[in-house]
């Protein structure tokens, strides 16, 4: 058998010079999002609309973890993992817009509103859609709120609006007294 040797494949061009670029697969979402199995919670984006609207897909399969306890005989997805795969897709959507983004986080300021409608099981497939409310960007950090529709099919199974920053990974770890500063974007 013969080694092959396989190049290194680069980042895909993702920031502000490239706006054509409208779906992500699972390697782009890799060079984008921090996040990594079991807690990566989306496997593609379908729809880009910079600084305004982004849709991906989760394949929801009975070999997530989180079934084994949740629960053992009625597999469904825990709600805070649903709105967990809204923040994800969309820091997708923010980090995109972020030339440095290897050396920033996003972080949760608040959840809002958050719905659950019907139990997602294995065998579904989300559809979240997220839209951008505000942005709010100041020297080293950005802000922003969004509201975050996830569907299985026609049907709205759960529903947030969410707001996070885009922190540098120093100050995301906190000051001297160790605590992360959380200002509230603007509506």
């Amino acid at each position: 058998m013969t080694d092959t040797a396989h190049p290194e494949t680069a980042a895909p061009s993702l920031d502000k010079a490239t706006p054509d670029k409208t779906t992500l697969d699972i390697i782009d979402i890799f060079h984008i999002l921090p996040h990594r199995f079991p807690f990566l919670l989306i496997d593609r984006v379908i729809e880009i609309q910079r600084k305004q609207r982004i849709v991906a897909i989760k394949n929801v399969t009975i070999n997530e973890p989180f079934f084994a306890g949740h629960f053992p005989n009625l597999p469904i997805m825990p709600g805070v993992l649903i709105v967990e795969a809204i923040a994800q897709a969309g820091g997708a959507l923010l980090l995109t817009e972020v030339e440095d983004r290897s050396d920033k986080l996003i972080m949760f300021t608040g959840i809002e509103r958050a719905k659950f409608r019907r139990p997602v099981v294995p065998g579904d497939q989300l559809r979240i859609e997220v839209e951008l409310k505000s942005w709010k960007a100041r020297p080293r950090m950005i802000a922003v709120r969004m509201e975050g529709m996830v569907f299985v099919g026609a049907k709205r199974v759960a529903e947030a609006i969410v707001s996070c920053q885009l922190v540098d990974t120093a100050r995301g770890r906190g000051g001297p007294d160790g605590a992360a500063e959380a200002d509230e974007p603007e509506s």
